[in-house]
């Protein structure tokens, strides 16, 4: 299916650029979160019309972006959790508690679908994280997950 991308999509392709995606893709992904439309010859003249606004949004998303990564580019967030004797976790720490942390410590609401634990947290330790913050930009972080005192 020929779909006609608004935004720069990762591996995908760039802005006004079209693209044969499989048709699964196009609909349940690029199409119903706006990051496409159906190439059509209407659609292939409208976005021909705004591709420089488009643009200009893609650029301050970059921008936003580029400031979040030098904001929290290779900190290390500390999260507590009740773990066994052992030193493993009862249930793992997940993207969105990463996302809240983050948004604790530095201020900054991170989507916790952009968020990608190199392995899963599953131990006490240190985990390095990858935050894909724009297509074109990515930072990393440590989350130290340490053990949380039990209350008796």
């Amino acid at each position: 299916m020929k779909v006609i991308l608004l935004e720069n999509v990762r591996k995908v392709g760039s802005i006004g650029e079209i693209i044969d995606v499989k048709r699964g893709f196009a609909r349940n992904f690029l199409i119903s979160k706006k990051k496409a439309l159906f190439a059509s010859k209407e659609n292939i003249k409208e976005v021909e019309k705004i591709k420089q606004e488009l643009s200009k949004k893609d650029q301050d998303k970059k921008n936003e972006a580029k400031l979040i990564h030098e904001k929290i580019k290779n900190k290390q967030y500390q999260i507590s959790k009740l773990s066994t004797e052992n030193k493993d976790l009862y249930g793992s720490v997940k993207p969105t508690e990463i996302s809240k942390v983050i948004e604790e410590f530095d201020k900054v609401k991170i989507n916790p679908s952009l968020i990608q634990p190199s392995k899963e947290i599953k131990s006490i330790g240190d985990f390095n994280v990858i935050i894909n913050l724009h297509p074109e930009i990515q930072t990393q972080i440590v989350i130290k997950t340490i053990a949380q005192e039990e209350t008796k």
